[in-house]
């Protein structure tokens, strides 16, 4: 199904995930050609992430939906990757600080779909996936810096390794959320209780549901397809931020609801 070099570079990034070991990049070889060629080797390494114990894909997260992500990545583009199932907490999410390399926490809005999104109906925008969206909930984003130098590599390498996703705390989902302008929502984020950002969902691509929008272009691009039932993270309103053991991490936003994240 993969091309050779596809599995030798999926190879390489799922021995590396599964050893915890930070890597200085794929090499000439292994690194893809662009960023299509990025998400089929991610689609590789899913499935012997998988194989090896990871668990299933049960949902996606979006990079660089924001220009405070964008700048601070210095990447213009959204970027996706998977989230697997066994790393989703809700509510009130504990993680083994020794587990994650260099762990860090962005806010975030997500959806839950209550419908599957297909290439069919493509092309995509934020009114047509608005009918799929069966839930809004708050979302911490769980990232892992896994290379040595992350600014020196380059995009489509940071794509085949799931562009940092490492796992996310998913809030009480809100069936309400076409009462509110999800534009409006406002977000804080606090570390020890100490705030440390804040931003508006109109930061992420004006509107959050136009990134569900662009991820169902990509999928259907791919010929795939966003399922019933899975969650995407949209994006962050703050700049990623990093943690130490012990940090209690806490996100408001508003009448969303809370969510919190604890690395131990």
């Amino acid at each position: 199904m993969y091309s050779e070099t596809t599995n030798a570079a999926a190879r390489y990034l799922a021995s590396a995930r599964l050893d915890r070991v930070r890597l200085e990049s794929l090499g000439s070889e292994l690194t893809p050609g662009n960023e299509l060629s990025a998400y089929v080797v991610q689609d590789a390494l899913h499935e012997r992430l998988s194989e090896a114990g990871a668990g299933a894909v049960s949902g996606h997260k979006i990079g660089c939906t924001t220009l405070i992500m964008q700048s601070y990545l210095g990447i213009d583009t959204p970027c996706a990757g998977g989230v697997f199932e066994p790393t989703e907490r809700r509510r009130d999410g504990v993680f083994s600080f020794d587990e994650l390399l260099h762990p860090g926490v962005e806010c975030e809005l997500a959806v839950r779909l209550g419908a599957d999104l297909i290439p069919d109906d493509a092309p995509f925008d934020a009114v047509s996936v608005a009918d799929a969206v069966e839930a809004v909930t708050p979302a911490i984003e769980i990232v892992d810096d896994r290379w040595v130098d992350y600014k020196a590599i380059d995009t489509p390498s940071l794509i085949a390794d799931d562009f940092f996703g490492a796992g996310c705390v998913l809030g009480d989902d809100a069936q309400n959320w076409r009462e509110l302008d999800l534009s409006d929502v406002e977000g804080s984020m606090t570390i020890n209780g100490e705030l440390v950002g804040s931003g508006k969902g109109s930061a992420i691509l004006d509107q959050p549901l136009s990134a569900l929008a662009w991820l169902a272009n990509l999928m259907a691009q791919r010929g795939k397809s966003l399922r019933a039932g899975e969650f995407v993270l949209l994006g962050s309103l703050v700049e990623t931020k990093w943690v130490e053991r012990g940090d209690l991490v806490e996100i408001d936003l508003g009448s969303l609801g809370r969510a919190t994240a604890h690395f131990v």
